[in-house]
């Protein structure tokens, strides 16, 4: 059950909307469940007394601001409280006496109403639709005071939840107050007018985490604002020192022709000035540096920045697995900013996706629990790197390393639902469980071709070389990893990717090994596509296996052997069409 709370001034404008045909005849039979004295004028039902529901409706106003009249100019300039009630998807229908029951509930956990109290302040219930109501009441009380309603929003949260309890609905999570502010009903209202699939807030909010991901100073991050198309107005002191911002999308106006401003405070907690210069300080990017052994003339500079972040992805998993509440907070804001850098420059292919995973992930990055000051450097820095490097190809290499990175992050997001969950952040992890599955469909986007090139390859290696490796995962891996992995019916890649790595020189057994020390398998819905993508890039393997063949060439070019030579001609004989594998090309024939 989901309450939602505004202020007008208008109460004839807003009974006008509840009993009219709505924004796309959307409303049907709308009438009062519920009223301050139970004999409130119902222009949806009274027919008695006059046939005019307008003359009604006019009669239900009047009734209504009957005390805010009365009280003058001590009345509160927003007089109308509205507050919104809906039942959640699958829930059962509720019946008018059961309405009414909720809003009275409502009324009196928010101190509109209380019950028992002769002075409360008038409201009435208006049902147009099966799963939610409207409640509407004055802010004055019978005694022309106003009511007290601090934190009224929380109260109604609060209330909604033991009422799910008790009449058997879906239980919600329950909020602490860290949420982002959710767009109004007018806001949501003005972006279907204009045609705009989200609104001006939620629009605002995804542009400024873009812009803080990985910015180096206050100069750089409102610099990438401007680039990103916005209007930005600063705040500045009479020393002339930033105070704060307000951002505004261009076209955006009021019905008076300004622009529709937003302060950063406004669109998320975490999204005001001061906290964003916090952020800053503690974590300052650095130039990012390739991942250890990376090879620097090989791979786009995409795919490098991309390796390059999977190493310190992995590293933050590992970080939320230990019991430190500040660091693990301020590694979830780092995660958050390597998300959104992935998400600005994805492919196509994955856009969709990646993004609704960093809009998700971005609950899950504030919560009571503070983060200290702990070094997120490599977080920041990582996403400044895919940043800068700019937009990947979705297909070759920068295709196979959007998968590698995406597979290391389905990781980190289950760690961070496992991290919150244990604290009782229950909106927290669930937004971290909803990263995690935009997550696991953007990696099947982007894996489904190089992994169906490792299973070709996989099922195409000599029968003998195939049982050495076989045995080596039956002796390495634990059989519980392997029952729970799936990874009996899918080895084919992960025998490819062994095979590529002892041919590159490495012990694949030790490498192995190493790959599973790096713990979080525990979590993988599939172990076998996770260890390939760890030892592709320990062993410093293409992330797309079409590009093996060139990349085992260089490997054994430095090995004077007849083998090594055969092998060289072996790979360059199977390479994919398109790909320029002359082994005499850059060397002296030999």
């Amino acid at each position: 059950m989901v309450p939602d709370i505004g202020r007008g001034s208008r109460t004839h404008g807003l009974l006008i909307y509840l009993y009219g045909p709505g924004r796309r005849e959307e409303h049907t039979d709308a009438h009062l469940v519920g009223s301050w004295d139970g004999f409130a004028p119902d222009p949806g039902r009274d027919t008695g007394l006059d046939p005019d529901p307008k003359v009604t409706l006019a009669r239900l106003t009047a009734a209504l601001d009957l005390r805010v009249k009365q009280a003058g100019d001590r009345a509160p300039a927003k007089h109308v409280w509205h507050c919104s009630v809906r039942t959640a998807p699958g829930d059962r229908r509720l019946d008018d006496e059961e309405w009414n029951a909720v809003a009275q509930r409502i009324v009196h956990a928010t101190g509109i109403a209380p019950a028992g109290d002769p002075d409360g302040c008038r409201w009435i219930a208006v049902r147009h639709a099966e799963d939610h109501i409207h409640i509407v009441a004055t802010l004055v009380r019978g005694d022309l005071r106003n009511p007290r309603l601090n934190y009224d929003f929380n109260k109604a949260q609060a209330e909604c939840r033991r009422i799910e309890k008790e009449m058997g609905l879906r239980r919600l999570n329950a909020g602490d107050g860290t949420a982002a502010k959710n767009p109004s009903s007018a806001e949501k209202f003005k972006a279907e007018r204009t045609g705009r699939p989200e609104t001006s807030r939620e629009t605002l909010r995804e542009a400024v985490r873009r812009a803080v991901a990985g910015a180096d100073s206050e100069e750089e991050f409102f610099t990438r604002l401007r680039e990103a198309g916005l209007r930005v107005k600063l705040r500045h002191a009479p020393s002339g020192d930033a105070l704060g911002y307000n951002v505004a999308l261009p076209g955006d106006r009021n019905r008076d022709g300004d622009p529709v401003w937003y302060p950063g405070s406004k669109l998320a907690p975490d999204l005001s000035l001061p906290k964003i210069r916090l952020r800053l300080t503690d974590g300052a990017a650095e130039p990012s540096a390739p991942a250890v052994g990376a090879d620097r003339t090989n791979w786009s500079p995409p795919a490098r920045q991309r390796r390059n972040a999977t190493v310190i992805a992995e590293r933050s998993a590992a970080l939320l697995e230990r019991d430190e509440d500040g660091e693990s907070a301020a590694q979830l804001v780092g995660v958050g900013e390597l998300l959104d850098a992935v998400a600005h420059t994805s492919p196509a292919t994955t856009r969709a996706e990646l993004a609704a995973a960093a809009r998700a992930f971005e609950r899950a990055t504030r919560s009571h629990v503070r983060a200290e000051r702990a070094d997120t450097r490599a977080l920041r820095s990582a996403a400044r790197g895919i940043v800068q490097a700019g937009g990947a190809l979705g297909r070759g290499e920068d295709g196979g390393t959007t998968a590698m990175l995406v597979s290391a992050l389905v990781l980190v997001t289950l760690a961070a639902a496992r991290w919150h969950s244990a604290r009782g952040h229950a909106q927290q992890a669930h937004a971290s469980r909803q990263a995690a599955a935009h997550l696991r469909t953007a990696y099947r986007q982007a894996a489904a071709t190089p992994m169906r090139v490792l299973h070709d390859q996989g099922r195409a290696l000599p029968e003998a070389q195939r049982r050495t490796h076989e045995a080596t995962l039956r002796a390495v891996l634990p059989e519980k990893v392997v029952r729970a992995g799936g990874m009996e019916a899918r080895a084919d890649a992960l025998v490819a990717t062994l095979a590529q790595a002892e041919r590159a020189g490495h012990d694949s057994e030790a490498l192995l090994r190493q790959a599973i020390d790096m713990r979080g398998l525990e979590s993988a819905d599939d172990v076998s596509d996770v260890l390939v993508w760890r030892l592709r890039r320990i062993a410093q393997l293409p992330a797309h296996p079409g590009d093996a063949a060139r990349r085992w060439q260089a490997a054994t070019r430095h090995a004077n052997t007849p083998s090594s030579r055969t092998d060289e001609r072996n790979a360059t004989a199977t390479a994919p069409l398109g790909t320029n594998q002359d082994p005499n090309r850059h060397s002296p024939r030999r």
